[in-house]
């Protein structure tokens, strides 16, 4: 039973006498994976991302807020511990998410329409969806 290659199969290997010999590691680069699409798998991440739609709020419930907002501006000094519920808009696409922080209030700024607590975190006061805490408990 004759073979093909059986001819040469075991002539010596071919060694160039123009060309160096390739390093083990180089010769196992030209072999690694290539990504041809680089940051396509992270564009499909950011697109599969979920975001909530802001929910836009009734008179009443503006009208609550406003109140707990009062209650605050006139309490800062005994610094009661809240927490603010807001919608915190994404920086990538449309929607974003509802954040809850929690702390005590160091000053509300009307003019720029924002809360700014005692770590620094500011809260824009129209994205406010929510604000509870142990003073509001006698209202």
């Amino acid at each position: 039973m004759t073979k093909e290659y059986d001819d040469i199969i075991h002539l010596p290997r071919h060694v160039s006498r123009k060309h160096p010999h390739m390093a083990t590691t180089d010769r196992a680069a030209q072999f690694s994976p290539f990504a041809a699409l680089t940051g396509h798998a992270a564009a499909i991440n950011e697109t599969a991302r979920l975001t909530d739609e802001k929910v836009e709020l009734d008179e009443y419930m503006k009208d609550a807020l406003r109140n707990k907002l009062q209650i605050i501006a006139n309490r800062l000094k005994e610094q009661p511990e809240i927490v603010i519920t807001y919608f915190q808009p994404d920086e990538k696409k449309d929607g974003g998410a509802y954040v809850a922080a929690a702390g005590t209030v160091k000053k509300i700024d009307e003019y720029n329409r924002v809360i700014v607590m005692t770590d620094r975190t500011a809260i824009p006061i129209d994205d406010i969806t929510g604000i509870e805490g142990q003073i509001f408990e006698s209202m």
